[in-house]
């Protein structure tokens, strides 16, 4: 949230039907405070409101009216992701800006599929974050360079195409002794969220339409061989 334009750029105006009401959702109370005091400085931002969890900015949704979210995914609780269109129904106005520090394919295209209207990643320079905000909110979008390049490749690539990570192999080996997901979570020391990541990656990539089904194909190509290379 730095690189803040020199003090002579020009400032943008608060727009003739008032100022674009933000609502901030991050549970981190650092990243909540400096997001509030580098909005706060735009004349044509009001931030009316920061909490931490989604069951509250629902609830603050619903009471202020927003007309941009600013949304963290990981959250405690229910997710980032399922939160996006109760956050629409409880301010219909309202547009979701994701903000956020991960910018894999699936999490991405989960969120914009959910109704999410741009996402940024942290890291992002304060203006960065002021534009993406009046771009949702004039009815645009606002991609961050590398989550666009990311999903063009994503939404270009053939069903069945793309070669398995790491991990992905290593979720794949645990499904198929029959593991659940929270045993695989706890087994590579990642959230039960993630795992279901890397599990729609796996699908998506081996053309599988269920589990089962791709299993079956990694042990036909050999990927179930810790030795194997991915494919």
């Amino acid at each position: 949230m730095s690189g803040e334009p020199p003090p002579d750029a020009p400032r943008a105006a608060a727009p003739p039907g008032g100022a674009i009401r933000v609502l901030v959702v991050d549970d981190h109370p650092v990243v909540r405070q400096g997001l509030v005091g580098v909005l706060g400085d735009e004349p044509d931002l009001e931030v009316v409101g920061a909490v931490g969890s989604a069951e509250e900015a629902i609830a603050l949704a619903a009471r202020t009216q927003p007309d941009v979210a600013l949304l963290d995914l990981e959250l405690p609780g229910l997710d980032g992701v399922e939160a996006i269109p109760r956050l629409v129904a409880a301010s219909p106005r309202a547009r979701v800006l994701v903000f956020t520090a991960y910018a894999d394919e699936e999490r991405v295209l989960r969120a914009l599929r959910a109704g999410a209207s741009g996402y940024l990643l942290k890291g992002a320079a304060g203006a960065e974050i002021a534009r993406g905000i009046r771009a949702v909110h004039g009815g645009g979008s606002a991609l961050e360079p590398r989550v666009a390049a990311r999903l063009v490749a994503e939404l270009g690539a053939p069903r069945g195409a793309g070669r398995l990570t790491e991990r992905e192999r290593a979720v794949l080996r645990l499904i198929a002794q029959g593991q659940p997901g929270k045993r695989v979570a706890r087994e590579l020391g990642i959230s039960e969220r993630t795992v279901k990541f890397h599990v729609a990656a796996i699908l998506r990539k081996l053309g599988a339409d269920n589990r089962a089904q791709a299993v079956a194909l990694a042990a036909q190509r050999g990927l179930l061989d810790a030795s194997h290379p991915s494919a």
